[in-house]
């Protein structure tokens, strides 16, 4: 009785161990219900042509005609170009230069090299904010490490927080419309990005802000459709700034205003 009561215990352990094991390679199998968006953004100037590092983008819930009073939002912004910003707090030439070298926002977007306060290439606002901090830290080298506490808010952080309020407000006009918080990620040294954890919908791909580049303004807007399980494997939603066989979406262009 008791071998037999044995067996029935084993039978019944290996018909559970079967029926898991068999809902997991069912799980297994069954594609994501959420979706991954790969968007690559390449740019073109004449013949040549690179990625778009260092970028926002965003993904907005719904079509672009459902985001039609959204995208004119967007289009209607006043441009001020981070040269004129500058350029009417009378910041340096040397100043604007560096900011311009590395599509910079702010004086957080890279360190302030020792090239930059000495020499031909010295930035007259860091020379000055150096001497002030060298007299409170005791030594130039410091004094350049910490040169931001001695410059203007307006000179450190001004045009990013410019370009910051319009995209706050912009973004709750999105999550007001949409009754959704939108996505973003930030494009890599090559200009990829992935949208991840993506519910299956129709999006629409944007930059929100128009993004600077060789002297015009490009803004995005790009209608993606997400499926249940789409890992975005084979080729990445490519958009750029010119047409192309292989680009999904082109942005809008204007070219920046004159600095008044």
């Amino acid at each position: 009785m008791k071998s037999f009561r044995r067996t029935q215990i084993t039978i019944a352990i290996v018909l559970g161990v079967s029926l898991f094991l068999a809902l997991m390679s069912a799980v297994a199998q069954t594609p994501s219900p959420r979706g991954v968006v790969r968007l690559r953004v390449r740019m073109k100037v004449g013949n040549a042509q690179k990625g778009l590092p260092r970028k926002r983008f965003y993904l907005i819930k719904g079509s672009l005609d459902d985001n039609k009073a959204l995208l004119q939002s967007m289009g209607a912004q006043p441009i001020v170009s981070r040269d004129c910003f500058y350029r009417g707090l009378h910041a340096s030439d040397a100043l604007i230069r560096w900011l311009k070298e590395n599509d910079c926002e702010s004086i957080y977007c890279r360190e302030v090299e020792q090239k930059d306060v000495e020499g031909p290439q010295a930035v007259p606002e860091f020379q000055a904010a150096v001497a002030t901090g060298t007299k409170a830290f005791g030594t130039a080298d410091l004094a350049r490490k910490w040169l931001a506490v001695n410059l203007s808010d307006d000179l450190r952080i001004g045009f990013y927080r410019q370009q910051q309020q319009k995209l706050d407000a912009l973004l709750k006009q999105a999550a007001d419309a949409t009754k959704a918080t939108p996505m973003s990620v930030m494009t890599d040294r090559n200009g990829t990005a992935y949208f991840t954890d993506v519910e299956p919908g129709t999006y629409v791909i944007s930059n929100i802000v128009p993004t600077e580049y060789s002297g015009a303004t490009e803004l995005w807007n790009c209608e993606v459709t997400v499926k249940p399980g789409d890992l975005a494997s084979e080729k990445p939603y490519l958009i750029s700034n010119q047409k192309d066989k292989t680009v999904k979406c082109v942005a809008v262009e204007k070219p920046l205003p004159a600095c008044p």
